[in-house]
């Protein structure tokens, strides 16, 4: 019913086939890979993978990607790219742009259903300000999208952890009252989310009820956890920078109900991709340790998978 994936950025140091093996050689079905521009690679953390670029999808490119996907026994979910397109850097802003039609252009080349991105937002301005260049930007990229009969999931973090996203963050998509909005201003189904729970609970919210209310736009869904430290809470207060007071874990280490989770997905029906983002700090020390979180989320998941 549901199948089990990861996303590739956390094995950043692996090539292409590296990461397509590992994934067929440790029972997971699929792979959400990443594809930021090879030659614009992003310093924080996570960002600036490359395992696709799609600025080089020759015929017999995908002809070769096609060929160690079956190989492996591995589909690839979704293509990411997750950029700021709402950047106040007019410059930066449209380049983003630019690539993200371009990763939509080389998913509809491999037959990959669906692309994975944020929004993006100017941290300095109101969500009333941002939606209206939402307005004015996302229409132009959901036309890319259903020329090539591909989906967009927008994942819904914020964006925001310390200074460098102050005050607003850095991605628009927050909250369902910011997803109705979206929604109505582009109400093209094959605009939909890339829902992660974990983004909720640091907000204070419930992270059950988007899948029964976003049930028919849910285009992909990423397993990530969070722990919120109440201490931590207590002393800095809920306006402080969400990192000092909650950190992202593997599935089962934080305060997502999982078991909740899972029923909520196939309550609703849901029979795409779950794939597992690892960005657990305690889990980076190396490669071995980045291959123990990635089996870690597996083994825990898998009690809820048929």
């Amino acid at each position: 019913m549901l199948k089990l994936g990861f996303n590739s950025a956390i094995l950043a140091d692996f090539g292409f086939e590296h990461v397509v093996q590992f994934a067929g050689n440790n029972g997971f079905s699929c792979v959400e890979m990443m594809c930021w521009p090879a030659d614009n690679a992003d310093s924080r953390r996570y960002a600036g993978v490359t395992h696709i670029d799609v600025n080089n999808l020759t015929d017999q490119k995908v002809s070769s990607i096609k060929h160690n996907l079956r190989e492996a026994g591995v589909f690839i979910s979704a293509l990411g790219y997750y950029p700021n397109p709402l950047d106040p850097d007019p410059n930066r802003s449209e380049y983003y742009i630019e690539h993200i039609k371009q990763v939509i252009r080389g998913a509809a080349k491999l037959d990959i259903p669906v692309v994975t991105t944020f929004i993006g937002r100017d941290p300095s301005k109101s969500i009333k300000d941002n939606l209206a260049r939402f307005a004015d930007v996302w229409p132009a990229i959901v036309k890319v999208a259903a020329e090539n009969n591909v989906k967009i999931g927008i994942e819904n973090c914020p964006m925001f952890f310390t200074d460098d996203e102050w005050p607003g963050g850095k991605n628009l998509a927050i909250s369902p009252a910011v997803w109705d909005r979206m929604f109505e201003i582009i109400p093209d189904p094959l605009f939909g989310l890339n829902y992660d729970p974990s983004h909720m609970i640091w907000q204070m919210m419930d992270e059950l009820l988007p899948i029964y209310n976003y049930k028919s736009r849910l285009h992909h869904v990423h397993l990530k956890d969070a722990k919120v430290y109440k201490n931590k809470l207590n002393n800095v207060g809920i306006l402080a920078n969400p990192l000092e007071y909650h950190s992202p874990k593997l599935p089962g280490l934080g305060d997502v109900n999982w078991r909740g989770f899972f029923a909520a997905l196939t309550d609703v029906r849901y029979r795409g991709p779950v794939v597992i983002e690892v960005e657990d700090k305690a889990y980076e020390g190396n490669i071995t340790d980045v291959k123990s979180a990635i089996l870690t989320s597996r083994n825990y998941v898998s009690q809820f998978l048929g």
